[in-house]
């Protein structure tokens, strides 16, 4: 059994949708970050920069509990476990993580800034808006000529990189992103969406 903690972020959803397309036995433990939470020294013993998404491996193959923090490396955790979304071969290997770091070094924390000012910041700061935003369209352009060339953001077979950025795209509304101004982005969103396992990770918490 895996103790997954989460909330309803882009974060938390690249664990539960992976934990969900894997099949692995799993229990979400809410972590309400609008009520401080992640501030819990109980969390800090797990997840010690007070982020989620963070989880317990209860059948970690030492035999000892392991707990682990940092989305992209549960995300390789989970995937070496069990064999899947991420090739063993050296370049497909490779691929795939450059584009996961591609999501945990540009989309995550650029798509986080635009939510934050566009949406939440007690000042609308007209810079910083403009800032994240026209960083954030870049982004979809360059994910938008990969996917022009390729199926899934590693290649033709879906990936970590995929669940990690995914739920990143899902929240494009918020972002001022019409998805229809990227087409190849569009179509591989869709793709996505249409798994049962995303839908079902999607609303964990």
């Amino acid at each position: 059994m895996i103790d997954l903690y989460t909330w309803s972020t882009p974060n938390g959803r690249k664990v539960s949708i992976m934990l969900e397309e894997l099949g692995l036995p799993y229990r979400a433990i809410p972590i309400d970050i609008t009520k401080g939470a992640q501030f819990d020294p109980d969390f800090l013993a797990i997840s010690p920069n007070n982020k989620i998404p963070a989880i317990v491996d209860h059948d970690a193959a030492d035999g000892a509990p392991l707990a682990l923090f940092e989305s992209g490396a549960i995300l390789i955790y989970l995937a070496e476990k069990t064999g899947r979304f991420l090739p063993t071969a050296l370049r497909p290997r490779l691929v795939t993580l450059e584009w996961l770091m591609f999501q945990m070094g540009n989309v995550g924390p650029f798509f986080g800034q635009a939510h934050h000012f566009r949406r939440f910041a007690p000042e609308k700061v007209p810079y910083a808006i403009e800032r994240y935003t026209k960083e954030t369209r870049r982004l979809y352009g360059v994910m938008d000529k990969r996917l022009a060339e390729v199926a899934y953001l590693a290649g033709d077979e879906y990936s970590i990189a995929d669940i990690a950025t995914w739920p990143w795209a899902a929240r494009h509304e918020w972002q001022g992103v019409d998805l229809a101004e990227f087409a190849n982005v569009e179509r591989w969103y869709d793709a996505i969406w249409a798994h049962p396992a995303v839908k079902r990770g999607y609303d964990v918490p």
